[in-house]
């Protein structure tokens, strides 16, 4: 399906930019005057505007001014335009994002929104745009106009929130490729690094002061959000995380309540094999024994190469459920999807401006979240737990974990799912909610949810060893402050080697006397046996068991067959029952001599090598051993660490480096005022020279935590620079 190849001369962006008109420039300057940006001792924006769509001009101000580049990449790649900053490599990756975000769809939602809902976006796109203008020396990479549809790209907030059912862009590169390689089907094996983020809501009978606490923990890539708070005289005031690029708090918190978002693995999107044929030339799929005409849509993808711009013409295919993305052992793949809608925008907008557990739960009634559960608490006092928000309607008969027939009127959705159908808690009687991104069957202890009670598809997701550790920490506590719930939120147990050390030990000690292996690992195993299971920046176990257990990994997630669903924990159980001891020792001894070539010795301290490092402030951080760097006792959330901190050796390095983890993280106390203390990974700005690029770096690789400045007279107090957008 590849067509014609165009030719371009290369030429700087900013050639084909449209000028900015003397009229906009007055309109932005006017409108700069009703908004005041606050930054704290931190850095932290607090901006403050006359109207809500005051404060979104100022807070999108303020985050180019943190990062720019940030900003502009995650709107290249929601355009589908990666290709001509990045070049051919990209070319599939675009085409990907084209064939389920359809730009002009974004732009008829605009045109229609309600006009409370226009003004936000209007707002959004001039602050950029007066951004670009007052700084003539940033340069876009591409693109040198925003226009207010962009926000329209995203469904419920997250950038990240795409759902394919599983098709990758391999699959759409092999299907449309001038020459496409076969893909067999075989599921993507979703554990197999798991990750993720955490969320807790303790009930005020279980807190010393009487009101609700959230514990607020996404997750991500490092400096993948900033910490900010935007207010307005129409009543927001709303304080937390924003993915670069929004215009509303995606995690965080008001007066009156807070919501924390983690990642689900609910079925959303679905798989369905269509029954394509030929006639007269042209493509038809079978429906109820009926043909329909396959549709066809043209797709350019632009991208450089060199010193010149090519363009690479595609054919894309589409049938009443989506686009064809895949053929897998020769069946035609379409997807049914949710990737864009407008709804999810005004539900993000609308949740940051409720007052209280009924106002939330209306937001909820937009059912436009396809990707996020939702951890609550408020000021009243009410806990809740949402899984899922989005949710298709089914025949429960069928297995929709795999493709389904798409010929047949039989599988079609059967509407939405209401919300009060969906996996909810509400003040449950322990007092507490946790999830990590695990099953919601454990979210409450006792008072979870029945899994007998939902259909399969609305909670594939299996438990993991953050949940575990999450029950651990939650069960059986009472008098929780916020520094006691950062404490629980920090606990460095490892509990995914409750099961794999002991396993490891027995297969030393059943090795005959003068094995060579048992001599040779006996220091090692005596230091694994007395470890606590407890990661720390002086623990030489910790290095073993976790540059041991990375060897082991993609044993354990191998599934038993072919249809188990089996998850994390379960995997690590069966291969700790069932390992033999050469798969045991075998990994270990490779350690110890990687360590000893690495190093010099196998004792190495986890914080000699597990370190924090940042220098450039750029997308792709680069890593040096010989650069300054800090060390890290925490470790990846694949072993159950609470406070992932998710590191490896990168270009070369003999250090494992921080890339990915806790970003930013938040508690909240409840009540008449709104006590809370946060976390950045590094800083707020991503400018090196600035003084807030690492001044939470050694706060953050310890888990100290800083006071928030919710209320304006604490911000003035503290208030490091106060000005308007331009000045």
């Amino acid at each position: 399906m590849l067509k014609k190849l165009f030719l371009f001369l290369l030429m700087p962006s900013a050639i084909f930019a449209q000028p900015f008109s003397s009229a906009e420039q007055a309109k932005w300057k006017a409108q700069a005057a009703k908004v005041t940006i606050i930054r704290d001792n931190w850095g932290i924006p607090h901006v403050y505007g006359k109207s809500d769509a005051d404060a979104v001009f100022g807070l999108i101000y303020a985050q180019c001014e943190d990062d720019f580049t940030r900003v502009e990449m995650n709107y290249i790649e929601k355009l589908g335009r990666m290709s001509e900053v990045k070049g051919s490599g990209s070319i599939f990756s675009d085409l990907y994002m084209r064939m389920i975000i359809d730009s002009a769809e974004a732009e008829a939602d605009y045109r229609k929104s309600p006009l409370w809902l226009k003004k936000l976006l209007d707002a959004w796109a001039d602050g950029l745009n007066y951004f670009l203008d007052v700084h003539r020396e940033v340069k876009p990479l591409l693109v040198t106009r925003f226009k207010p549809w962009y926000p329209l790209l995203w469904t419920d907030g997250s950038i990240g929130a795409i759902n394919t059912a599983e098709v990758g862009e391999k699959d759409v590169q092999a299907l449309y490729s001038s020459s496409p390689v076969p893909v067999a089907w075989q599921k993507p094996d979703r554990d197999e690094n798991p990750s993720g983020s955490n969320g807790f809501a303790i009930a005020p009978a279980l807190t010393t002061s009487g009101h609700a606490i959230l514990y607020i923990n996404p997750h991500v890539t490092f400096y993948f959000r900033p910490e900010v708070q935007m207010s307005s005289e129409e009543g927001l005031n709303a304080y937390g995380a924003v993915t670069w690029g929004q215009f509303f708090i995606y995690q965080g918190f008001n007066a009156n309540c807070g919501w924390m978002h983690t990642s689900n693995y609910t079925d959303v999107a679905d798989l369905y094999i269509e029954k394509i044929s030929t006639r007269n030339g042209k493509s038809y799929y079978e429906y109820d024994g009926n043909l329909f005409p396959v549709i066809q849509k043209s797709i350019t993808i632009r991208y450089t190469e060199g010193n010149v711009v090519r363009e690479r013409n595609f054919t894309a295919s589409f049938t009443k459920h989506g686009p064809i993305m895949a053929k897998r052992d020769g069946q035609w793949l379409s997807v049914k999807a949710n990737n864009r809608n407008m709804n999810g925008l005004i539900q993000c907008w609308q949740r940051t401006k409720a007052k209280g557990y009924d106002d939330f739960k209306k937001t909820m009634e937009w059912r436009a979240n396809g990707s996020n559960n939702t951890v609550f608490a408020d000021a009243s006092g009410n806990i809740a737990y949402w899984h899922g928000n989005f949710m298709p309607r089914r025949d429960q008969k069928l297995d929709w974990s795999k493709p389904v027939d798409g010929s047949i009127s039989a599988t079609e959705w059967k509407g939405m799912h209401e919300t009060s159908e969906m996996i909810h808690i509400h003040n449950p009687a322990n007092g507490w909610i946790q999830n990590c991104n695990s099953t919601p069957f454990t979210s409450a202890g006792p008072y979870s949810p029945r899994k007998a009670d939902y259909p399969s598809y609305m909670a594939p997701d299996g438990e993991n060893f953050r949940g575990i550790n999450a029950v651990k920490q939650l069960s059986g506590e009472k008098d929780f402050t916020i520094d006691k719930i950062i404490k629980k939120g920090y606990t460095t147990y490892l509990p995914a080697f409750e099961s794999l050390v002991p396993a490891l030990i027995k297969a030393w000690k059943n090795r005959p006397a003068g094995d060579s292996l048992k001599d040779r690992l006996s220091g090692p195993v005596s230091t694994l046996e007395t470890w606590d299971l407890q990661s720390g920046e002086q623990s030489v176990a910790t290095t073993l068991a976790i540059e041991w257990g990375q060897l082991l990994l993609p044993t354990i997630m191998k599934p038993g067959s072919e249809d188990e669903e089996e998850d994390q924990v379960t995997r690590t159980k069966r291969f700790s029952d069932n390992a033999s001891s050469d798969a045991l020792l075998l990994p270990l001894s490779r350690v110890v001599v990687d360590l000893k070539l690495r190093f010099g010795t196998w004792e190495v301290p986890w914080g000699g090598i597990n370190r924090y490092q940042r220098s450039t402030g750029k997308l792709k951080e680069s890593y040096d051993d010989n650069r300054p760097s800090l060390p890290c006792g925490f470790a990846a959330s694949t072993w159950g660490a609470l406070p992932s901190f998710v590191s490896r050796t990168i270009d070369g390095t003999k250090k494992r480096y921080g890339y990915n983890g806790n970003s930013f993280i938040c508690a909240v106390e409840f009540g008449t005022r709104i006590q809370a203390r946060s976390l950045l990974a590094g800083g707020e700005s991503s400018d090196p020279f600035s003084p807030h690029f690492g001044d939470q770096a050694e706060m953050y690789t310890k888990g100290h935590f800083k006071d928030v400045l919710f209320y304006k007279e604490d911000v003035v107090k503290h208030a490091e620079k106060t000005y308007h957008p331009g000045e």
